[in-house]
């Protein structure tokens, strides 16, 4: 079994809330979940306007697929959120 973790700090500039924080991020996790069957979650900055932080976890039998697929959900946030930027990453497998 081979497992992958990261975590992402994101900067969304266009948001003038926590409302409008909570959209994006939402609508972002809800897309990744779904479209990559990964756990994914809020995990810090909860209280400020501009930046989350996001963490991810895969599970598969093959170590390359867990990183395909966590390369693919970053991929598609650069690719889908142009309002989103990725500002740091970090990437863990076992």
């Amino acid at each position: 079994m081979n497992i992958g973790i990261c975590r992402l700090k994101i900067h969304i500039p266009e948001s003038r809330s926590l409302k409008d924080k909570r959209s994006t991020v939402k609508s972002l996790i809800s897309r990744l979940q779904k479209q990559f069957n990964i756990s994914i979650a809020e995990v810090d900055d909860h209280d400020l306007w501009q930046i989350a932080t996001i963490g991810i976890a895969c599970v598969s039998n093959h170590s390359h697929r867990v990183e395909e697929v966590i390369d693919s959900a970053i991929a598609l946030i650069n690719r889908d959120y142009p309002t989103v930027e990725i500002i740091e990453k970090e990437i863990e497998t076992y």
